[in-house]
């Protein structure tokens, strides 16, 4: 019996979506850290009795560390990221691999492709990036490529739009 080995997929995304990945980790990490602030601020200025006062007095402590930390996760996060992402479409089969810690390797057969989708937000079109969505009908509902270079992601959804088609003609 022979049996597939499974390979790292081919291509890496764009390296540009190192810089829309640390942008979006930024501006969340901002959006945490100052709200973090804002409720140590308001326990100080409003003098919430409820908490104890040797807890108080080191409130301060919760945001800094957390911006401390987030600092150093939008530096290296992206950057990993980029390592281990990686796709690959062959004739008959969408690949993909994503995540750092747990890794999920997801193979989609281009016959079961049901649309393909390219799509752009604010920050990937800022960078000229984009996102490969693929729906099928199974239980995982849809697979993604993000952050492919516009044209390549543009290019890749003809392509696979088209092949599916073919593929779903031949299997009625």
């Amino acid at each position: 019996m022979k049996t597939a080995t499974l390979r790292p997929p081919r291509n890496r995304v764009s390296p540009r979506a190192v810089h829309v990945w640390t942008v979006r980790r930024a501006m969340g990490a901002l959006i945490m850290t100052a709200g973090l602030a804002a409720l140590v601020w308001a326990a100080w200025y409003f003098e919430w009795s409820w908490i104890p006062a040797p807890i108080a007095e080191r409130l301060w402590w919760i945001p800094t560390l957390y911006g401390i930390y987030q600092v150093a996760a939008t530096l290296v996060v992206p950057r990993w990221r980029y390592r281990v992402h990686r796709w690959e479409i062959a004739a008959d089969v969408v690949y993909t691999r994503v995540g750092w810690l747990n890794r999920h390797w997801q193979l989609v057969p281009v016959g079961r492709i049901q649309t393909v989708d390219h799509t752009q937000d604010w920050l990937e079109r800022l960078f000229g990036v984009a996102t490969l969505v693929f729906q099928t009908a199974s239980h995982e509902g849809s697979s993604r490529i993000e952050g492919l270079d516009a044209a390549q992601a543009r290019q890749l959804s003809e392509e696979l739009a088209a092949r599916a088609g073919e593929l779903r003609d031949d299997a009625t």
